[in-house]
């Protein structure tokens, strides 16, 4: 079968699915309020990023993202159903490759419009403080939030591919981003930076100084995805479903 219409048949599961909608409102929604919320915050602090502040909904953000990948491939092994879709298409890869697409495509979409709806109830919020954000800076930021959303979707769901079930993904990674990552960030220094949350979301900085730059550390990032990635494909191919 082509793939197109493989890709066809993978979205219409993920817009038939309540809960797939509900994570995705949920990227946008807590996107925007946490955003909203940090724009009156206060800026007199010396280490104040007007950017990062703007975007600092991408925390809360990214949990709906991850769950959002995780759930859309989860449902696959609900009652077998993944059984009935290699039926269909037997070639694996191809499969595979339409689910991960049906994943990335919404999670960008609405990443982006979070983005730039948080952008600017923040800076509504934030007032002069934000004044000096140039246009290049917000631009980045934006698009920097919606790829950076986007991949944190697609690691979820290639993990969830290499563990077989949703639960065990969610309960790995949202620990992690809320909770590890900053422990570890307080007793390992510089490695840090090559997180795959940490790295990411340097692009939502206004001015940065550790070992990565926003495009190289959403490119780090993107390599964590590509190995969970690999992982699922390769338990996919390996597996007798």
């Amino acid at each position: 079968m082509p793939f197109v219409p493989v890709l066809r048949a993978e979205w219409t599961k993920v817009r038939t699915l309540r809960s797939l909608y509900g994570a995705l409102l949920a990227v946008f929604a807590a996107t925007i309020a946490f955003s909203a919320v940090a724009g009156v915050s206060d800026t007199s602090d010396p280490e104040f990023d007007p950017l990062f502040m703007a975007l600092s909904g991408v925390t809360p953000g990214q949990i709906a993202a991850i769950s959002f990948g995780a759930l859309a491939m989860s449902s696959e092994y609900h009652g077998h159903a993944i059984r009935i879709s290699l039926a269909a298409v037997p070639r694996r890869g191809r499969w595979f490759a339409a689910k991960l697409t049906a994943v990335a495509l919404p999670a960008l979409a609405v990443g982006l419009a979070g983005a730039l709806a948080a952008l600017l109830a923040a800076r509504a919020g934030l007032g002069p403080a934000a004044s000096g954000l140039s246009a290049a800076e917000q631009v980045r930021g934006v698009v920097g939030c919606g790829v950076y959303l986007t991949l944190m979707a697609l690691f979820a769901a290639g993990l969830t591919a290499l563990l077989r079930s949703g639960t065990a993904t969610l309960s790995l990674m949202i620990p992690f981003v809320l909770i590890v990552s900053f422990v570890i960030g307080d007793l390992a220094g510089g490695l840090t930076d090559f997180l795959p949350d940490r790295a990411g979301q340097v692009v939502l900085h206004e001015s940065y100084d550790g070992s990565v730059g926003p495009w190289t550390g959403l490119a780090v990032t993107a390599l964590w995805t590509a190995a969970a990635v690999g992982a699922g494909a390769w338990k996919l191919r390996r597996s007798d479903v």
